[in-house]
């Protein structure tokens, strides 16, 4: 495979880790909530607080399964026009020139802007997920059953379904569920510790440290007067040879069947400038997922890239502001 092709894949699997790492942060409110002296507070208390705003045991205990729909920051104009020239390369020299020189033509005035794809992502109890990622005319695919993962790359010509590596194993195994860390976490065995008070965004927040019963560590902000989750610390990624945090924000909450949910995910790498937004356009609560959806998949069959001019199935956006997950 060539640096270009790989770099796009690694792309799309980050944001699917992403996507998920902001979706089970789970970031709910419930109305009504009342403001609490912020020094008077102990670890156990904001929890408290927390699971009442985001709806209550009741109503995480009642969902199953999640959908969500959207679309997904997945790099640059630039990056994405040389992952299409990957995908179109078992077409003929001919269609390949022409339709090469539409895109080439395209890309010019957008190259240093983000690009989003549309995606799909359904999660079911327990800790099962897929994730489809629309790209180049073709639909990558993430599968997870708890256990194991498989993914398929049709956009780079790679039709075969494919096991996780070790390390996308490890990033699955060790992601919180759709309750994200602070729901239920005495019951699944996690201890959480106040730190201290820090701003995110603009907004003084709970730093809470929770140390999950496998011994995994991480940071919870909690907003002191919403008590929303407004900022997550996620699976620390390895890039260029060394390892950085990720902290994913969330914002622009909304209710859906008696949960607050956010519609907007942000998520930063420590060390890098540019963050990666996922935003959300529609949400199911218990829709009906058959198991056989998180098995492996079937391969694919070669289809043609669509031709220069149909409707595009990227769209180029603004970078997103630092708002929130």
């Amino acid at each position: 495979m060539s640096k270009g092709s790989r770099g796009s894949w690694q792309m799309l699997v980050r944001a699917g880790k992403l996507a998920r790492v902001g979706l089970v942060g789970g970031v709910l409110l419930a109305a009504g909530a009342l403001p609490v002296q912020a020094e008077s507070l102990t670890a156990a208390q904001i929890v408290e607080h927390n699971v009442t705003a985001r709806g209550g045991l009741a109503a995480w205990h009642n969902l199953q399964t999640l959908s969500l729909s959207g679309k997904i920051d997945a790099g640059t104009g630039d990056s994405q026009l040389r992952s299409r020239r990957i995908a179109q390369g078992g077409m003929g020299a001919g269609v390949r020139r022409q339709r090469q020189a539409a895109l080439d033509a395209a890309a010019k005035s957008g190259a240093d802007q983000q690009v989003q794809l549309p995606f799909t992502l359904e999660m079911k109890r327990p800790n099962r997920s897929r994730l489809e990622i629309q790209f180049a005319g073709k639909t990558a695919v993430q599968v997870y059953d708890g256990a194991n993962g498989w993914k398929l790359r049709p956009f780079l010509n790679r039709n075969d379904v494919e096991p996780f590596t070790a390390d996308e194993a490890r990033a699955e195994a060790t992601r919180t569920d759709m309750d994200g860390l602070l729901i239920d976490s005495e019951a699944k065995g996690s201890k959480v510790e106040l730190v201290g008070i820090e701003p995110v965004a603009g907004h003084d927040a709970y730093k809470l440290k929770v140390t999950t019963k496998s011994g995994d560590v991480r940071n919870v902000w909690v907003d002191t007067q919403s008590f929303l989750d407004v900022k997550v610390e996620g699976v620390a990624r390895r890039m260029d040879g060394k390892t950085h945090r990720v902290f994913v924000y969330q914002h622009d909450f909304k209710p859906v069947q008696g949960l607050v949910m956010p519609y907007v995910f942000e998520t930063a790498v420590e060390g890098y400038p540019q963050t990666h937004r996922m935003v959300i356009e529609m949400i199911s609560v218990n829709k009906a997922l058959a198991d056989v959806r998180f098995s492996k998949p079937e391969p694919v069959t070669s289809t043609p890239v669509a031709a220069a001019g149909s409707t595009p199935v990227v769209a180029a956006v603004a970078p997103a502001s630092a708002a929130g997950k």
